[in-house]
């Protein structure tokens, strides 16, 4: 799957509207075949006769307008939860975190349910005809409206239970954490990419500029690569999936000069802006996402140094994913010409910078906290075995330490910070 299509089907999770819509269309088909099955007299035979609606038409009429109109009550009651749960979990948790709200397919669904009762029953009345005007009663039609509202009564009630725990806050930091390890698996490698030959790019590049501006989500370097080999030029990229993208910077440099024209049309054909980030290629977004989970619950307002913890066990849990991986390397060969060298790349120690420095930073007031994160560097470095990732653990086991040691003066827990970093220290030696 090439990296665009991905990020296409990403914003795709993100529209709250499409499963909803997907949901009402197939209830007003249902509704349509209901009412076709029973002009044509193909209703199901294997059907109790007790089942099926046996009223007239005006019962009909009743039964439908009470179903259409209870559904699209109890559909304005969903969304007014919703928006509930949102603000409450923007103000708690961050606004970067009401993507995965939005993206919940189980909110999508249920205002589909309600919403999709009500189009089936307006389609089901639509046919109700009275004796005076030629009686027909599409009892297999109404019948099926009396089970969607019996649905709809029950999705309520999973619903409810629902938002109730999404907007927990352990249940919050487990799907972030999820998609973090959705994230590791997909963007890192089981094997190093190949080595790029020695030597840097040709002199006189020339640079080349983005005329559009906003997150760069998806980068599609594989067809970008294949574009200068074909040209038999080099291309640099100066950006990562991630950054944000000023109109009229440069954002990749390529050689040699003559090839400045077509290289700008390739270059912006392999990138995929937004008005946010995405998780497609950026494996730091998810971490970013707990690393505000945990900052806001170390703010003063809030001072949740436990929450913070349940953070720091899943970046943890983070780092011992990544020790057997290779992260991407800085170059993409064709025909073992290095085609496309990137200037940025998410390295271990950027990595690692990301999960702990804004941590360490606002949980200088709170030793257990700091006490937690050199614990979680101690695991990490026990499973990790590679000498230049320990270092990276032991560097912020390091700024641990003296981040504890100059906001706190209690003996007791200067010696448990010592403690913990002597842990740490140990095992990278």
């Amino acid at each position: 799957m090439t990296p665009r299509l991905r990020e296409w089907l990403e914003a795709l999770g993100e529209a709250f509207w499409l499963r909803p819509a997907l949901v009402v269309a197939g209830c007003v088909l249902l509704g349509e075949a209901a009412v076709l099955a029973e002009r044509v007299g193909a209703t199901p035979d294997w059907l109790p006769e007790s089942w099926l609606y046996a009223g007239g038409a005006s019962g009909a009429r009743e039964l439908l307008s009470a179903v259409a109109s209870s559904s699209i009550g109890v559909a304005g009651t969903t969304f007014s939860i919703t928006v509930a749960a949102l603000t409450l979990a923007s103000g708690q948790m961050g606004p970067r975190l009401l993507r995965n709200f939005v993206r919940d397919a189980g909110n999508q669904l249920a205002l589909g349910v309600f919403l999709g009762a009500f189009a089936y029953s307006l389609v089901v009345l639509r046919a109700v005809r009275s004796a005076d005007e030629g009686l027909f009663v599409p009892a297999f039609g109404v019948t099926g409206a009396l089970l969607l509202a019996l649905l709809c009564v029950g999705t309520l009630v999973w619903f409810v239970h629902h938002i109730a725990s999404g907007i927990n806050v352990e249940t919050v930091i487990e799907l972030v954490h999820e998609d973090l390890s959705a994230a590791v698996s997909r963007l890192t490698l089981d094997r190093p990419d190949p080595a790029a030959p020695p030597g840097g790019p040709p002199c006189g590049a020339v640079p080349v500029v983005c005329r559009k501006s906003g997150y760069l989500r998806a980068l599609d370097d594989g067809a970008l690569a294949d574009w200068a080999a074909e040209q038999g030029a080099t291309v640099v990229l100066l950006v990562r999936p991630g950054d944000y993208i000023q109109p009229g910077s440069p954002v990749a440099e390529v050689s040699p000069a003559a090839q400045e024209g077509a290289a700008e049309e390739a270059v912006a054909g392999a990138l995929s802006l937004g008005p946010r980030q995405a998780a497609t290629q950026d494996l730091e977004f998810a971490v970013r996402q707990l690393v505000e989970v945990a900052v806001r619950a170390l703010s003063p307002g809030v001072n949740d140094p436990f929450t913070a913890i349940m953070v720091l066990d899943r970046l943890g849990a983070a780092l011992c994913e990544v020790a057997p991986r290779h992260l991407q390397g800085d170059a993409v060969l064709r025909d073992g010409r290095a085609v496309l060298r990137r200037r940025r790349i998410i390295d271990y120690d950027g990595l690692c910078d990301a999960m702990f420095h804004m941590i360490r930073q606002n949980a200088v007031g709170s030793p257990a906290v700091l006490i937690h994160l050199l614990q979680t560097l101690a695991r990490a470095a026990t499973v990790e075995t590679r000498p230049e990732r320990r270092a990276a653990l032991r560097r912020h086991a390091d700024l641990a330490l003296e981040a504890g040691r100059g906001g706190t003066g209690d003996p007791a827990t200067l010696a448990a910070l010592e403690a913990r970093h002597r842990d740490v220290r140990t095992v990278v030696a």
